[in-house]
């Protein structure tokens, strides 16, 4: 059932997003040359715990998996595209690296991610990046009254397919409340003026997830959580909170 939020709640929502981008912006300013994948996950649990929320993905544990989340971020690197376990790998000049983030204040959560090169990228890795966030920044602009859910998901595709990237299959954004996953699914490509209508006081997290090569399947990884890309090229990720307002829409994970 897809829940609308208060005005009240929201605030809540804006409260959780602000702790994420802060864990974000921290990791990211920590990811060099020699540190670990673990590092980055402990420095954004103490960011989380120091403002008082707690983390969404910690203990997490859809249908899907076959054991609990065991960190606070996601951290995938070069042909991973999602649900990297933080683990002891030591960033590396050049590596390709996306962080998904997710925390919860008073019970509502907030979830966005980041995609960043560890140093200088090459061409391709900074289009990547570029296009990706691009993809991300369009959806955001269709979600606004009135519109549908197809308006979203045709915005994202349509920038990732034009420049020959391939969408992961089955992924996509979602809704985002006192859950950290709730309805409606928001798939990454769709049919513009088609599927549901957006109203005020719905909150969606908008996830595209591009792969370099081109193809859209994935291969997933022996913990059950990891997905890389199955040709082994590059993923980039990027993902916003959004709250559908009267005004337009709302960026609840922004700085």
């Amino acid at each position: 059932m897809v829940e609308l939020k208060t005005p009240a709640e929201l605030e809540l929502m804006r409260e959780a997003g602000k702790v994420v981008a802060a864990a974000l912006a921290a990791t990211k300013q920590a990811a060099a040359p020699g540190v670990s994948l673990r590092e980055l996950d402990t420095i954004a649990a103490e960011v989380i715990a120091a403002r008082g929320a707690k983390s969404s993905f910690l203990h997490y544990h859809p249908h899907f998996a076959p054991t609990p989340f065991p960190g606070v971020i996601c951290a995938s690197v070069n042909d991973m595209v999602v649900h990297g376990i933080p683990n002891d790998y030591e960033l590396q000049e050049g590596d390709l690296v996306s962080i998904d983030c997710g925390a919860h204040v008073a019970g509502f959560h907030g979830d966005s991610a980041i995609s960043f090169t560890i140093g200088e990228p090459t061409e391709a890795d900074a289009a990547l990046i570029e296009v990706t966030l691009e993809a991300l920044n369009a959806g955001i602009a269709a979600a606004r009254v009135g519109n549908r859910l197809g308006d979203v998901s045709n915005a994202v595709g349509k920038i990732g397919r034009a420049k020959g990237y391939g969408l992961l299959a089955h992924h996509g954004g979602h809704g985002v409340g006192r859950k950290m996953h709730e309805e409606p699914h928001v798939p990454n490509e769709g049919k513009a003026g088609r599927g549901l209508k957006l109203k005020p006081g719905l909150v969606i997290a908008i996830e595209p997830m591009f792969i370099a090569g081109g193809r859209d399947a994935y291969v997933t990884e022996p913990d059950g959580w990891g997905l890389r890309s199955c040709d082994r090229t590059r993923a980039a990720h990027w993902e916003h909170t959004i709250a559908i307002t009267p005004n337009g829409p709302v960026v609840l994970t922004a700085p």
